[in-house]
């Protein structure tokens, strides 16, 4: 069985950004040379995601709208976790709502995807450097 690692690395200009990720773990895919296995993709910071939805920018604004409505990012005083001087205790709100990780199967050395899924990386607390993992093993 074949094992490869990357980490791929983000740093957004905005607090929150929906990034396509899907072109760079499919050529993570090509460089591992694995035809059949599992990829896992998961973000490494705990106010990022990476999820599995549609490339939509209306959809985007909806997760964007549903995501404020349910942990708005101000006023920062709702939060406990604020007291300590941070700011991003809704990031990871939203962290938790769209997940950590996404895990695809890998068949004839492409993801083995339906309609329209493509993988995002969602940032929460952006404007600084954070990690990705993608581990894909199988042969």
């Amino acid at each position: 069985m074949k094992s490869y690692r990357k980490e791929l690395w983000f740093n957004t200009k905005r607090r929150r950004e929906f990034i396509n990720i899907t072109p760079v773990i499919e050529d993570c895919l090509t460089d591992s040379g694995i035809k059949e296995g599992i990829l896992l993709c998961n973000a490494m910071h705990i106010t990022a995601s990476v999820f599995i939805n549609d490339d939509e920018r209306g959809l985007h604004h909806d997760f964007e709208k549903w995501m404020e409505g349910i942990a708005p990012e101000k006023p920062y005083d709702n939060y406990r976790h604020n007291d300590t001087g941070e700011d991003n205790a809704d990031a990871h709100l939203k962290r938790t709502i769209m997940g950590r990780e996404v895990v695809a199967a890998v068949t004839g050395g492409k993801l083995d995807f339906g309609p329209w899924e493509q993988i995002f990386y969602g940032e929460f607390d952006g404007k600084r450097r954070k990690r990705v993992l993608v581990k894909i093993i199988g042969e």
